[in-house]
């Protein structure tokens, strides 16, 4: 991999003001307002995967956002490694607390990222991530070093669900054949922890509306008669947990993964300062389910947090009003064994059951995701083992994510096939918040690494 190692040493300028050109494009596909701009994010997808050496690429449309597809078969009678990733990005709001345009990147120094780290949406979740993988595949292609086949499926509706891809991949099986997927959508400890993602959470998610009466009233003239829909909201949300911090719909736990004692150890070991946690967020101290540690509680364990709530008046100034409505948006991320329709379900009957008679509730489901756990005895695992160790010096420790892949489960359930998740992000990083940013380094680390993958998956699956 000498001539491919040296290609991204001579091309890092190049790749970062190409990868820029991407970030500046608000591909955000939860906001219809801009449908155009994620076309054009895949449009431009599809262009670098071209420019890069990849054959019969595709900007393949669905019933929502395109997928862009591309390959490079160099002889089938070698392994064929599937890249996934997404380039559409979540919202930019609250876009008054970003220190930069969200749509404008820079390079700013942090104290974690000393040489710099590009600040913009999608910086790490997940342009910065997938275009790792282009310009990776780019120098072993344009270097004569490309050891084995490589396929590339990138959509557009990553950050709401994706509702279409599913559909995509059962229509194109043949098409998508291959022997392993490898996904960098996920992150280390640190930079001087290298580590691989071997578990996943799942999915619920849900929009909640009360209702209670038929209009706006003057809270001096209604107020203490009338029920206040936000007032009974916050209520009902209040009962969706107990004083020790476990959720209290009833079934929610029935089919949750126990982890034996000897795994929770091992999980333990590692690196991991809860002083420096806190700090990192400007918390005086963490708070969840008791009996389990904070890394625990973050990854091996269900969760309900409220991720938005709203009604009545919110403008300047003030306004005496009793609210006809309220509503809030409520995820449960879920651990191996729990299924996101059936907790869905629970969540709905016991939501309903508490409500006063008051008000009227309605819960609308949106997006949810299987759990998935993946194995370290597999030819994926150890070669995304043996190429961060020798890139990083240093052997990565398995770890289980908080975050939710929700198509991780999908592939193996549709294509048969095991994931690898081999991300290169920091807990640090900001994804999903203002001032989103991806450290230099671990851009250039994930590009030097990912061919060594394919180098190393390339031999253990000729043994």
């Amino acid at each position: 991999m000498k001539k491919t190692q040296d290609f991204i040493q001579n091309n890092q300028q190049r790749f970062l003001d190409e990868l820029f050109e991407l970030l500046r494009i608000p591909s955000v596909s939860a906001d219809p307002a801009h449908n155009g701009d994620v076309r054009k994010g895949a449009e431009l997808v599809a262009q670098h995967l071209t420019e890069a050496g990849a054959d019969k690429v595709e900007v393949c449309d669905t019933a929502g956002h395109p997928i862009v597809y591309g390959e490079k078969i160099i002889d089938p009678s070698l392994p064929t490694v599937l890249v996934y990733g997404h380039y559409d990005v979540q919202p930019a709001d609250p876009i008054e607390l970003w220190d930069s345009p969200a749509f404008e990147p820079v390079i700013k120094k942090t104290d974690i990222h000393p040489d710099g780290a590009i600040f913009a949406r999608g910086a790490c979740d997940d342009k910065g991530q997938v275009f790792m993988h282009i310009k990776a595949f780019e120098a072993m292609s344009k270097s004569g070093e490309l050891p084995c086949n490589v396929k590339f499926m990138i959509e557009g509706e990553e950050e709401v669900g994706s509702e279409n891809l599913g559909v995509f991949i059962k229509e194109h099986t043949e098409r998508l054949a291959a022997d392993i997927i490898l996904v960098s959508d996920t992150g280390i400890i640190s930079n001087d922890n290298p580590s691989i993602t071997t578990g996943l959470r799942g999915l619920s998610y849900v929009e909640v509306e009360v209702t209670g009466p038929n209009r706006d009233l003057h809270s001096g003239l209604y107020g203490g008669a009338v029920a206040n829909p936000i007032n009974v909201l916050s209520d009902m949300i209040s009962q969706l947990q107990d004083d020790k911090h476990k959720i209290t719909i009833p079934g929610f736990y029935d089919k949750v993964e126990v982890i034996s004692e000897e795994e929770r150890a091992e999980m333990a070991k590692a690196p991991y300062d809860e002083e420096e946690y806190k700090s990192s967020i400007d918390i005086k101290n963490v708070q969840g389910e008791e009996g389990y540690s904070t890394r625990e509680r973050a990854s091996i364990r269900p969760t309900l947090d409220v991720n938005g709530i709203w009604g009545g008046y919110i403008g300047e100034g003030a306004k005496t009003v009793l609210p006809s409505k309220a509503f809030a948006k409520i995820s449960m991320r879920l651990v191996p064994h729990q299924e996101p329709e059936e907790i869905t379900a629970q969540f709905k009957d016991y939501f309903e059951s508490i409500a006063p008679d008051s008000v009227t509730v309605k819960v609308n489901p949106h997006h949810g995701g299987l759990p998935a756990v993946t194995p370290i005895d597999s030819d994926g695992y150890m070669a995304a083992s043996n190429a961060m160790e020798k890139t990083f010096g240093k052997k990565p420790v398995p770890l289980r994510s908080g975050g939710s892949i929700p198509i991780v489960a999908l592939f193996e359930q549709v294509l048969g096939l095991k994931t690898v998740l081999m991300g290169f992000g920091l807990n640090s990083d900001a994804i999903h918040s203002p001032n989103e940013h991806y450290g230099l380094f671990n851009f250039y680390k994930g590009i030097e690494t990912i061919p060594y993958f394919f180098e190393e998956f390339t031999k253990l699956s000729q043994k």
